[in-house]
This record gives structure tokens, C-alpha cells and sequence, in this order.
């Protein structure tokens, strides 16, 4: 399904050639992200990605960056997380050679341009008032506050106003010259092209690129003996709400029997919440829960948007699934949560930028890569016995956490919901 290598500055090349596809997607993965920045930098990734697409010194402006990709009917984008920070362009085959000129481009030679990081900080500015201003954003940032306080897992990607407002040149460029170094990199690419025809292509881009000596550790605590919780006012039609409790890390043997769990809590249209919140209850449009798995740390969240004059209720209704699922899952439920999650694996293997994402994805986080049909003997291996086990050990009393954003005023007596 793909191929590695590895060059000598230490950048890593993940490759899978997909010859059905009129597509190249490629995406760099920086091994940089929010938990690796000082509390004082909180925000530089994310700033430092933005001015990687600022301009660089034969592409001045970010216009001539996204033409030379949009010209050729390709799409251009990044993205800033807790752990890593990607790049990624996808192109029809033949234009991949500017699509790898023009992330080369940015990562070696971005300007960050006094003027340009004005308007920019100005722009990530208002993106940090968008999402204070969003109630769905709103209450993830507060629930990973309390599953991760003080911790540089519950702090906000963005960082605040206050920081970026106050953010150097000097101190990103500086952040840059830190993190963004070939051994600290893995390009990623999947789609109608060769794996000699990558390593070819990239070679030449690396001369004057020389490794560093790494600082890649953050402080994950996930010890919690009793349950917290957190109301913020809005004035909004709805009552949002997360209710989370911690979770497994990437490495943790019984990780997909967790994923399993919660594709039968809230993973689809025929899943508990779905079903029992949403169908039978009416008491939610959207409602549905995720994981995040981290390096040593992880999560199982709940979100629901509800009516604001039936907070208590549909909290209750979710605490009780918890407690439910705990119980029993019963064969039927297994086997379709089971299928359901080979399955959108293996659709998602159908688009090259989700090939090069999850190989890539892999590569920077584990150095290690599992293909599609190791993942699937994975899931294939969990038994309902080992998600019971998983559900006891995941939903636990004291390890309840609710974050509550809306209209009501009065939500501590929610706090009491939550005993297990």
C-alpha cells in the first residue's frame, strides 16, 4: 500500500500510488503544534502556519501562492492541531511538480513580511473573536479546559488576543527555525505517481535543509477523582453542551476497542444518542460523540445543541446512555459498529488527500505505519467482552466532565447529574 524512505537531513517520505486516481495529493507534516509551545508563545503555531502562506521570496504575496495552485485547478490549504501542523495541496497528476514547488516553496523560504504579519495578526485576531463568538466552538474550548487544566491540551490552538496581539517577527521566525526542521518533517504523498518519481523530485529541494536537535515533550496529566464542570452565559437560541470523560492515547493497546464504544454511543444515524436523544426524545438535532487519541492522553466527548429549557433533561438522558453502555452492548450493535468502522476506513482510502493524510498522519505521530488491512484484523480482534471492560474503565464516577454554553444563567445544580 506504500513505501518509505529517508533522507539523509532526516526528512521521511511516505509514498502510495493509486493508479485508478487522475489525482497527486501531497501534504508536509510538521511535528509542531499547540502543546509543544511555551504558556508566553501560546498561539505561534497556528500564527506560523498563517505566514507560511503570507509570501515567500519568489511567490511575494499570498495571491501568487494560491494562483499558481488554483491555476492548475488545484486546492491549497494547512491546518494548525494540538500535536503536529499540516500542508497539503491535491492536484490533477500532472501538476505535481508545482504543487511541490510551491509547499517546498513555503516551508524553506516564507518571508514573514513585517507588513504582512500586521494584517495577518489582525486576521487570526478575528478568527479568535469568530470562534469565542460560535457557541459550538466555544464548548469544545471550555471541555478540554476541564479535561486538561492548566495543561497545554486545554488551551485554545489560536492562543489569545492578548499574545498574538503581542507576538514578534523575531519570536516566529524563531519558533520556525525550532520546529520546522527536515528530521521533525514527513512529506506524504499518495495519488497517480511513482514513489522514484517523488524522491526524485524532492532531493533537489534539500541542500542547503540541515537537521537540530529536538525539545518534543509536553506535560498530559489525565488523573481526575472528581467530576468538573464549567457554565459560560451566551446569548444564543440553543444550549450547547460537551460531556467528556478521558480517554485512550494513539498507543494504547485497547484504542479501537474505545473507538468501537463510540461508534455505538454516538458514531451514525443508528446509534444510541442518535436514536435515543434525537429520534425518540426529540430533545436534540444534533448530537453525536468523538475520540481524540494524543501521544500519551485522550478523549471520549458527548456534544448536543439542545433546548436551553431542557439543559437537566437532556443531560440526564446522556448521563443514562453512559451508564447503559456500560452495562451491555448487545451483538447486534457490535457487529454493525463493527462494519461501520472498516468500512468508512476503507471509503475514505478512496481519495488520494485522505490516503496521504492518514499515512502521513501516522508516520510524524508513531513512526509507524499500519495499513488499512492491519487496522481492520485490529477491529476485527475486539470483542464485547474487551468493550465493557474499556466502557467500565473510560466512564467512571468522579470522571464525568461537563461544559455548558448558552442563555441559562442558573446550571449549577447540573453538576449533580453527573455521579455515575
Amino acid at each position: 500500500m506504500y513505501q518509505k524512505a529517508a533522507f539523509d537531513n532526516g526528512l521521511r517520505v511516505v509514498t502510495s500510488t493509486m493508479p485508478h486516481v487522475r489525482s497527486v495529493s501531497l501534504a508536509v507534516l510538521v511535528g509542531a503544534g499547540s502543546c509543544y509551545e511555551r504558556a508566553e508563545e501560546a498561539g505561534i503555531s497556528h500564527f506560523a502556519e498563517h505566514m507560511l502562506f503570507k509570501g515567500t521570496q519568489r511567490r511575494p504575496t499570498a495571491k501568487e501562492i494560491s494562483r499558481d495552485i488554483e491555476g492548475v485547478g488545484g486546492m491549497i490549504n494547512g491546518s494548525t492541531g494540538q500535536e503536529m501542523t499540516v500542508y497539503w495541496c491535491k492536484v490533477a497528476k500532472e501538476h505535481f511538480p508545482v504543487a511541490l514547488d510551491v509547499l517546498f516553496d513555503l516551508l524553506l523560504h516564507s518571508r514573514f513580511e513585517g507588513e504582512g504579519m500586521e494584517q495577518e495578526r489582525s486576521v487570526i485576531i478575528e478568527e479568535i473573536n469568530m470562534n469565542l463568538d460560535l457557541p459550538q466552538q466555544r464548548v469544545s474550548m471550555l471541555i478540554d479546559e476541564l479535561l486538561w487544566p492548566g495543561q497545554p491540551l486545554g488551551r485554545d490552538i489560536a492562543g489569545s488576543k492578548d499574545i498574538v496581539a503581542a507576538m514578534t517577527r523575531e519570536q516566529v521566525m524563531n519558533y520556525v527555525a525550532r520546529w520546522y526542521v527536515p528530521n521533525n518533517v514527513v512529506v506524504s504523498v499518495a495519488g497517480n505517481i511513482e514513489h522514484e518519481e517523488v524522491i526524485h523530485r524532492i532531493e533537489p529541494l534539500l541542500s542547503n535543509w540541515t537537521p537540530e536537535g529536538l525539545l518534543g515533550d509536553y506535560i498530559s496529566d489525565d488523573r481526575q477523582s472528581a467530576s468538573r464542570m464549567r457554565a459560560e452565559y451566551m446569548k444564543c437560541e440553543q444550549t450547547h453542551i460537551c460531556l467528556a470523560t478521558h480517554g485512550f492515547s494513539q498507543f494504547h493497546p485497547q484504542r479501537f476497542a474505545l473507538d468501537l464504544l463510540n461508534t455505538v454511543l454516538g458514531g451514525g444515524m443508528s446509534s444510541r444518542l442518535f436514536t435515543e436523544i434525537r429520534e425518540k426524545r426529540g430533545l436534540a438535532y444534533d448530537i453525536h460523540s468523538y475520540v481524540d487519541h494524543f501521544r500519551e492522553v485522550g478523549s471520549f466527548v458527548v456534544y448536543a445543541g439542545v433546548d436551553s429549557g431542557k439543559v437537566e433533561t437532556a443531560v440526564g438522558a446522556i448521563v443514562e446512555e453512559l451508564r447503559r453502555l456500560r452495562e451491555r452492548v448487545t451483538e447486534e450493535e457490535f457487529t454493525r459498529a463493527r462494519e461501520l468502522s472498516k468500512g468508512k476506513l476503507q471509503l475514505r482510502m478512496e481519495d488520494s488527500q485522505s490516503v496521504a493524510l492518514w499515512l502521513g498522519g501516522q508516520e510524524i505521530m508513531k513512526r509507524q505505519i499500519l495499513s488499512v488491512d492491519e487496522v481492520i484484523s485490529l477491529v476485527d480482534s475486539v470483542t464485547r467482552d474487551e468493550m465493557r471492560e474499556v466502557a467500565e474503565t473510560v466512564i467512571r464516577e468522579g470522571g464525568l466532565n461537563l461544559a455548558v454554553v448558552g442563555p441559562g444563567k442558573e446550571q449549577g445544580e447540573l453538576i449533580k447529574i453527573l455521579q455515575m
